[in-house]
């Protein structure tokens, strides 16, 4: 294709993104706790439960709510192979105390709470298995929903039973109480019949039909990072998991939670030395050997753990090179990825940085198949971003499930939506409100330029937003940010958190 040409019409249409719900929605002028604020949020791998994590040190799970009501009805459509008209919605289900703060006196380190990371593991028997992590500490959670058991077939009246079967008068005093062996009393107003009992009942506990969710935390893993993790991702073969810091990858099984394998260290022998640390890591989704991790240099290293037992040595590099004459003062900063994400066949890396989303053929490490501006507007504000510290901000980045569009966050609450498939112009701009195309305006044509053969074409996606200024023409509020969504596994769904709001969206 020649350079600057249109890309052809025909190729998939945008999708028309509706607002779903809102969990958590903040009235005009009310102020947002710090603990409230959304730092993880996790599709499972079905789609019928999501989870998220706050600042607070809390995990929140939500389950689809029209599945279980309608299970029947979804499976008789779903042999029909006809399309279900309605579009998912979730409900509260419970929520926990994942993390408190600590305090490490060794270090006089004070560890937050904040949850960084949340991952679903297979579920078993009914019951909801998860990791969480905070700076420090990974935990091990089951939630299942138990039947309330209770207590009948008393030998007395049940009128003056209570508690835990404890005999109660109607006046009871401390002096009026008789204590018997083992702990009894009886009380001045009750008296065993001349005759005896006729029959003793032992009192029998019950299953009764009310439920109630319980979490449980089967394990901790702790004590194995030095430096702040930044990620947690499960293996396929369901035994194993991995933690990230700056400097280390190490690798768990969900059985043993007081030993790990050191796996990959890029700590140099002299710290003055050190030039790049791991910012994200993640198992390849069928190979079990395989992961990915990337780097604040910009660059993404694929290993395998059966080449050798300390993965430093990568088996691909995936790295873009920066123009000759193009760096500056903020080239290296805003090269720095913040998240990577495999698709779902594992073909593709997703990767984000500061400006843009990169999508990766880990078959062709020559350069990203395609490269799409998320906030283009901002190169001239880097130094002001710099100044307040926004430049550092972490966006996540998220696939659909048939690999066909891939989405990320912005500034004022704004997220992208990229059509990523051959063909597609899709750059759809919407806000976290529930009127989601509020701000959005008419984008342009992005245009292609071809780097080489067929058989080793790099794409370069261009023709984001260039204003300096919304729609609206109100300039971008960098205190509101979506750092954090995801898409669901199967439909176009996706869920953002706004501060302490949780919005979903269909299309």
């Amino acid at each position: 294709m020649s350079n600057g040409a249109v890309a052809p019409i025909g190729g998939p249409q945008p999708l028309d993104w509706k607002f779903s719900q809102v969990f958590g929605e903040r009235t005009a002028g009310e102020e947002v706790q710090e603990v409230d604020i959304i730092s993880a949020i996790e599709f499972d791998r079905t789609g019928d439960h999501l989870v998220t994590g706050d600042r607070g040190g809390r995990v929140v799970l939500f389950e689809r709510a029209d599945t279980r009501d309608n299970a029947g009805q979804r499976i008789d459509l779903e042999k029909m192979d006809y399309p279900m008209n309605r579009h998912p919605e979730f409900r509260y289900k419970t929520e926990f105390q994942s993390h408190e703060p600590e305090f490490d006196y060794l270090k006089s380190l004070e560890i937050e709470e904040k949850i960084n990371k949340i991952r679903w593991c297979q579920s078993a028997n009914g019951a909801l298995f998860l990791l969480s992590s905070n700076d420090k500490t990974i935990k091990f959670w089951k939630v299942q929903e138990k039947q309330v058991k209770k207590v009948c077939d008393m030998n007395v009246d049940s009128t003056k039973a209570m508690g835990n079967g404890s005999i109660v008068g109607s006046s009871i005093s401390t002096s009026s109480k008789q204590y018997i062996e083992n702990g009894g009393c009886i009380s001045s107003d009750f008296s065993f019949p001349t005759a005896g009992f006729p029959s003793l009942r032992l009192p029998v506990v019950t299953s009764s039909i009310e439920t109630n969710l319980m979490a449980r935390c089967r394990r901790i893993y702790a004590h194995a990072h030095d430096y702040h993790i930044n990620s947690i991702s499960n293996n396929s073969d369901g035994e194993t998991f991995i933690s990230a810091d700056d400097l280390r990858i190490n690798l768990w099984n969900l059985e043993i939670s007081n030993q790990s394998f050191n796996i990959v260290d890029v700590k140099p022998a002299n710290m003055e030395d050190l030039t790049e640390v791991i910012t994200s890591a993640e198992f390849h989704p069928k190979h079990c050997n395989m992961l990915a991790y990337s780097s604040s240099k910009g660059s993404i290293r694929l290993i395998d753990m059966r080449q050798s037992a300390l993965c430093d040595s990568h088996s691909k590099l995936f790295a873009e090179q920066v123009a000759p004459g193009t760096r500056s003062f903020f080239t290296e900063i805003i090269a720095s990825i913040s998240d990577i994400k495999f698709a779902k066949d594992g073909r593709h890396i997703l990767s984000r940085d500061y400006m843009t989303l990169k999508l990766w053929d880990i078959n062709m490490d020559s350069g990203p198949v395609a490269t799409f501006q998320v906030h283009e507007h901002l190169r001239p504000k880097l130094c002001d971003l710099y100044e307040n510290d926004s430049i550092f901000d972490k966006f996540e980045c998220c696939l659909s499930g048939d690999g066909l569009r891939v989405a990320t966050g912005s500034y004022s609450n704004l997220f992208r939506v990229f059509g990523c498939s051959d063909g597609s112009i899709e750059a759809t701009t919407l806000e976290a409100s529930k009127n989601p195309t509020r701000r959005q305006c008419q984008m342009p044509s992005r245009s292609l330029r071809s780097l080489g053969s067929l058989s080793g074409v790099v794409r370069r996606v261009k023709g984001a937003d260039n204003s300096g200024v919304d729609a609206n023409g109100n300039t971008f509020d960098f205190t509101t940010k979506l750092l954090h969504l995801a898409w669901h596994p199967t439909e176009n769904s996706l869920a953002c958190a706004a501060s302490n709001s949780l919005y979903m969206y269909y299309a």
